[in-house]
């Protein structure tokens, strides 16, 4: 304990603007350090954690304009998940009168209690230690341009008619279902992390990822997901259940299993999305797909992608990635890294190197790799048509059409 006290102290002492995202995870990490030793005010690790806080938060006003869900609306939604009344709090925050003090906003959290709520309810830390807005920028949101008919067809909102006197309020309670606040609607109009050459609808990417959110949150058997559990290894072996015919399905099962949501859900006019990576307020990391290119070779790279961006890039609600993958030029590190990696994961560059599908070009060289690696032949027809830049060939082994009838017949029955 005490060299740890130390380190930090030592690192107080020397400490600077966060610039880049490794400056940024590190100060999350020794916050987290902090929170678990839980300093008493006035000390110097208690002045250390709370420099560390301005730093940190300084860079997520700058990188994350939006910035996160304040600790109050994090708490709320946590009690409306859990089913948790005010005197459940007791044990973590103190007394009664406390509980209703915080979540009214009269009184900060400490770094006790943001350590008892961390730990015992499971909420980021980096969440706990924002500082309660004012405001989330509802005057920036123009409602009319939301495709609530689309909405309405599709049963995301339960309405009847929509007029201009009642979309704000409709519309409020769609995105009220993920917080209390349009705090989601702002998160997902920025124009951040999307991977797309052509146009995208804001406002219907938006009201797609709140979609797929409220699906997540009500997914049965979803685990509490653990940092740190995705790696290569981790990776290799959901790659390795695209043997089966059943593939997809058993990957969401196995992925529901280890706290990650994957939600299915058909891209709205005008967002060209393959899939996203996002992360619940809740600190719940999920998956959107939208099958939009029904095939086999494509749902496990879009899978493995999405997977990476929680794995490397995720690192709060505000963190978003949404993939077009008809756009390979012009991505930036974080969307290269990811494509890099899924390749890596699916077929790893030194057996690639050394396979007769590197040349050949043949469904018998595909089934050849495949059958070493263990996977389904399609993620290496996939393969050696990126590489040959000729998506003509090879049609008959990508799996055209099998990947969305899974789905439908788990939901039928």
């Amino acid at each position: 304990m005490q060299n740890m006290t130390n380190g930090i102290s030592d690192r107080g002492a020397h400490m600077k603007v966060i610039k880049t995202e490794a400056e940024y995870r590190s100060a999350l990490e020794e916050i987290e350090k902090l929170i678990g030793l839980d300093p008493t005010p006035g000390t110097t690790e208690a002045d250390t954690a709370e420099l560390l806080t301005t730093l940190v938060q300084a860079y997520e006003a700058k990188h994350f304009p939006i910035g996160l869900p304040d600790a109050v609306t994090a708490i709320r939604f946590r009690m409306e998940q859990q089913n948790l009344s005010q005197n459940d709090l007791i044990p973590y925050l103190g007394t009664r009168s406390r509980a209703s003090e915080i979540l009214a906003g009269k009184r900060p959290l400490s770094l006790s209690m943001i350590r008892a709520l961390h730990y015992g309810l499971g909420i980021p830390a980096s969440v706990l230690l924002q500082k309660p807005s004012a405001s989330q920028k509802e005057q920036d949101i123009d409602w009319k341009k939301f495709p609530v008919k689309e909405m309405i067809k599709r049963g995301w909102i339960q309405a009847t008619s929509i007029n201009q006197d009642n979309i704000r309020e409709v519309l409020r309670d769609f995105f009220g279902q993920i917080t209390p606040s349009p705090a989601m609607a702002n998160v997902y109009l920025k124009k951040d992390h999307v991977r797309s050459h052509r146009p995208v609808d804001y406002y219907a990417l938006a009201a797609w990822s709140t979609r797929i959110l409220i699906c997540a949150k009500d997914l049965p058997g979803l685990a509490r997901y653990q940092p740190g559990v995705i790696n290569l290894d981790f990776l290799r072996t959901v790659a390795r259940l695209s043997r089966s015919t059943d593939g997809p399905l058993l990957a969401r099962d196995f992925l529901l299993q280890h706290g990650i949501a994957v939600v299915i859900e058909e891209h709205l006019p005008k967002t060209y999305i393959d899939g996203a990576a996002l992360m619940a307020p809740s600190g719940q990391p999920v998956i959107g797909l939208t099958l939009r290119r029904d095939r086999i070779d494509n749902f496990w790279f879009v899978l493995i992608h999405e997977l990476i961006h929680i794995w490397r890039h995720v690192l709060s609600p505000s963190s978003v990635f949404f993939d077009d993958f008809d756009e390979e030029g012009n991505t930036d590190r974080q969307e290269k890294e990811a494509d890099e990696l899924a390749r890596e994961a699916l077929i790893p560059r030194r057996v690639w190197e050394r396979s007769h599908a590197r040349v050949l070009r043949s469904p018998d060289a595909a089934k050849l790799l495949a059958d070493e690696l263990n996977v389904h032949p399609a993620i290496v027809a996939g393969r050696m048509r990126w590489e040959a830049k000729n998506y003509k060939i090879l049609n008959q082994m990508i799996g055209l059409g099998q990947v969305k009838c899974l789905f439908l017949e788990r939901s039928i029955a």
